[in-house]
C-alpha cells in the first residue's frame, strides 16, 4: 500500500514532467545563448563558434556608451508616462462604465478594438495621421485657424506623439482588466458600505480601489514590462528620431544588431534589459502579495462588521 501511495503521489509530477522539460528548454536555451553571446565579439557573418571571446568588454563598453544611457533614459520616461496615463484613463473608464448601461456589450467591443490591431499597422496609421501636410491633425488645426504642429520632426513633439499612439492602443487592456476586477468584487462589502451611508466616491476610494489593488498591480506590471519592449510602433513612426529623442532601448538593441552588425553588443544590452525587468517583476510580486493579504483582511473585517 505504501508503494501505491508513493506512486499516486508522484504520478501528477511524472505526467507534467515532459511538458515541463520542454518548457524549460524552450525558455532557458535562448536565454543561455544570449548570455553566452554577450561575452563574444560576434558579427552576422560568423558562426557563433567562430566569434572571439572577449569577456566583459561588451559590458564595459556599455558603461561608457552615452547613446545607450540616453536610450535607457528615453525608455524610462516613455514607460512612466504611458503606464501612468493608461492606468488613470483605463481605471477611470472602468469606474465610469461599471453600471447597467444599454449597449454595454457594444461599447466594450469598441473599446478593445485598438489592441486587436497589429503594432506595425498602428505605427503606419499614426504616422499618416501625424503627416505635416495631409495628416488629419494638422489639416484640422489649419481649418480651425491654428498653426500646424511638427508632430514627428520635432524631438519634443515626436516623443509625445509616440506616447499618444501607445496610450490609444493599450488603454483598453487596462480598462478590460480593471472592469473585470471591479465586477468580481464581493457584493457584501459594497452593500455593507451602503448601509453605513457611504457615497459613491467613498465606495470608490475606500472599498473598490483597495480591493482591486492586487489585480491593478499585476495589470500595471504587465503593461510596464510591455512598455519596455515596445519596438514596432516606434520603429515605423520615427525610427528613433529626431536624433535619439524616441529611441527606446528595444529599438537601440534592434539597430545595434541589424544596422551596426554587433550581435554580442546587442546581446549585452538585452541582458541588462532582462535583469531590469526581472528585478521589477520580483519587486511587484512581493508588493502584490502584501496587498493581497491586506485586501483579504479588509474583506473579512467588512463582512464581520
Amino acid at each position: 500500500m505504501d508503494v501505491v501511495k508513493k506512486i499516486n503521489k508522484f504520478t501528477p509530477y511524472m505526467l507534467l514532467a515532459p511538458a515541463g522539460i520542454i518548457l524549460l528548454l524552450a525558455l532557458l536555451y535562448p536565454i543561455g545563448y544570449m548570455v553566452y553571446a554577450s561575452f563574444l565579439d560576434w558579427s552576422p557573418s560568423q558562426h557563433i563558434g567562430q566569434a572571439e571571446f572577449i569577456g566583459l568588454r561588451n559590458y564595459i563598453n556599455l558603461w561608457n556608451d552615452a547613446a545607450f544611457f540616453e536610450s535607457f533614459g528615453v525608455t524610462l520616461k516613455f514607460a512612466f508616462f504611458v503606464v501612468v496615463l493608461e492606468m488613470i484613463i483605463g481605471v477611470g473608464l472602468a469606474l465610469l462604465l461599471d453600471r447597467e448601461i444599454r449597449g454595454m456589450s457594444v461599447l466594450r467591443v469598441i473599446f478593445i478594438l485598438p489592441m486587436m490591431i497589429a503594432p506595425i499597422v498602428v505605427g503606419l496609421m499614426w504616422r499618416y495621421m501625424y503627416h505635416p501636410t495631409v495628416g488629419v491633425f494638422n489639416r484640422t488645426l489649419k481649418e480651425w485657424g491654428f498653426e500646424s504642429i511638427p508632430w514627428l520632426s520635432d524631438s519634443g513633439w515626436a516623443f509625445y506623439g509616440v506616447i499618444i499612439a501607445d496610450v490609444w492602443q493599450w488603454t483598453p487592456f487596462i480598462f478590460i482588466l480593471a472592469l473585470a476586477a471591479m465586477q468580481g468584487l464581493p457584493r457584501s462589502a459594497l452593500e455593507a458600505a451602503e448601509l453605513d451611508g457611504a457615497g459613491e466616491w467613498q465606495k470608490i476610494v475606500h472599498i473598490k480601489l483597495p480591493l482591486m489593488l492586487p489585480v491593478l498591480i499585476i495589470t500595471l506590471l504587465l503593461r510596464l514590462i510591455d512598455a519596455f519592449k515596445v519596438l514596432e510602433v516606434v520603429l515605423i513612426m520615427t525610427n528613433g528620431g529626431p536624433g535619439l529623442s524616441t529611441e527606446i532601448l528595444a529599438l537601440r538593441i534592434f539597430r545595434t544588431a541589424q544596422e551596426f552588425q554587433e550581435l554580442g553588443y546587442s546581446a549585452a544590452m538585452s541582458n541588462i534589459l532582462l535583469i531590469l525587468l526581472m528585478l521589477l517583476t520580483i519587486a511587484m510580486f512581493v508588493y502584490n502579495k502584501i496587498q493581497e493579504n491586506r485586501a483579504s483582511k479588509m474583506c473579512a473585517m467588512i463582512e464581520k462588521g
